[in-house]
């Protein structure tokens, strides 16, 4: 893989109800996430839209998937690897993190954040 194109989303920010305890699922939680997905251009020199993977189109997908719960981060990232690379085929490297900004733990400063790359042939 020498010649990679990488798009980043970074800093997305969304309200949500992901967590494992039945308080975070009433209140919901602020998350951030970061995105990134690289891939092998076909034709050169990129000039098109449909020569890349369209960023408002990644956004789309993650937005819509923040809306569905789960109660472990680390099911979210993993799941939106297979999501994201089911959607973008081309995609041939694909990070991705999510980050809780408010832990539902007294006394916590600080905010927790779990990351998951994949790698596709």
């Amino acid at each position: 893989m020498d010649e990679l194109i990488t798009i980043e989303l970074k800093q997305l920010r969304f309200f949500a109800f992901h967590g494992l305890y039945p308080e975070e699922k009433k209140t919901g939680n602020e998350f951030e996430i970061d995105l990134t997905v690289a891939f092998i251009p076909v034709s050169g020199t990129i000039t098109g839209l449909d020569d890349t993977v369209n960023y408002v189109a990644l956004y789309e997908v993650l937005r819509a998937e923040m809306q569905k719960p789960r109660e472990l981060l680390e099911t979210f990232v993993m799941e939106m690897t297979d999501i994201i690379h089911r959607s973008f085929a081309q995609a041939k490297k694909i990070r991705v993190s999510i980050t809780k900004l408010h832990l539902p733990i007294p006394a916590f400063t600080g905010n927790a954040t779990v990351s998951y790359q994949r790698e596709f042939r």
